[in-house]
């Protein structure tokens, strides 16, 4: 075999691997830059994301600028609270969905997709004009933003588990079944185990939804003040690098609970 035949196999061997190696290296570039100016001192420059000198100030001071901290805190409150709320009715809605039969159960598939399909500007504005004529036009606020966080978590949340539900054996339940388990009992040793990990996957990307949004909220929130909705009205004037430290700190949480979750199914397998 020549070398130029042997360059050829080895470039055919890896290059799926090189480039899925490229493709996360773009994603992470992003969430790299963000991690670097949590360390920036940029007090004396317009340029907030032009790197000046390192610093620890931003880590030891994380909500320094006014209103900073209730904007970060009513956005894990309300993320917190529609997190759970979805989580439970798209998880009873997956069932209903997965294993009866019932008349309209295609076109209520096809329902549940059309909040994820959608603009969220005009998810935004049909839920503020749904408000209005409810009566909440002067009374846009916390409970509002809860509202339509819980609209556009649900489909996400149903899609999820539903996914994870139609992958499900049923041999297992009806083994557990031939093993004089009664329902309740199936459904809680054998059918829920095997669930939750596509409950919990949902709940972390209702999570994750719910606390980025700034469209849908920012149409619906009246004078409540969200992260996201702080980060924008602090662009107009430079934002403060304290958001890195946010944003990095999100990020970590994010990753610890991924690792966790795969360390822990790697210890129940062994």
């Amino acid at each position: 075999m020549t070398a130029l035949q042997r360059l050829r196999r080895w470039i055919g061997e890896h290059l799926v691997l090189a480039l899925g190696i490229l493709v996360l290296a773009y994603t992470f570039v992003p969430i790299a830059i963000v991690v670097l100016m949590s360390f920036n001192d940029n007090s004396e420059s317009r340029n907030v994301y032009a790197f000046q000198e390192f610093t620890l100030d931003n880590w030891t001071n994380i909500f320094g600028p006014d209103q900073m901290l209730d904007s970060v805190l009513l956005s894990i409150e309300i993320a917190l609270l529609a997190t759970l709320l979805a989580t439970i009715l798209g998880t009873l809605a997956a069932f209903a969905l997965v294993r009866h039969r019932f008349r309209g159960r295609g076109a209520a598939n096809l329902i549940i997709f059309l909040p994820m399909a959608s603009p969220e500007i005009v998810m935004g504005s049909s839920l503020l004009a749904l408000f209005v004529s409810s009566g909440f036009g002067g009374q846009l606020g916390f409970v509002t933003i809860f509202i339509a966080h819980v609209m556009f978590c649900l489909s996400f949340v149903i899609v999820t588990v539903k996914a994870r539900l139609s992958g499900l054996d049923d041999n297992l339940e009806q083994a557990a079944m031939d093993l004089y388990a009664n329902e309740s009992q199936t459904f809680w040793r054998v059918t829920f185990p095997l669930v939750l990990p596509g409950i919990i996957a949902a709940a972390l990307l209702s999570f994750s939804l719910s606390f980025d949004d700034f469209i849908i909220t920012n149409l619906n929130a009246g004078q409540e003040l969200t992260f996201p909705m702080f980060v924008w009205g602090a662009a107009q004037r430079g934002v403060p690098m304290q958001v890195n430290v946010i944003g990095t700190l999100m990020f970590l949480i994010a990753i610890s609970i991924v690792l966790a979750g795969e360390l822990g199914r790697r210890r129940r397998e062994a």
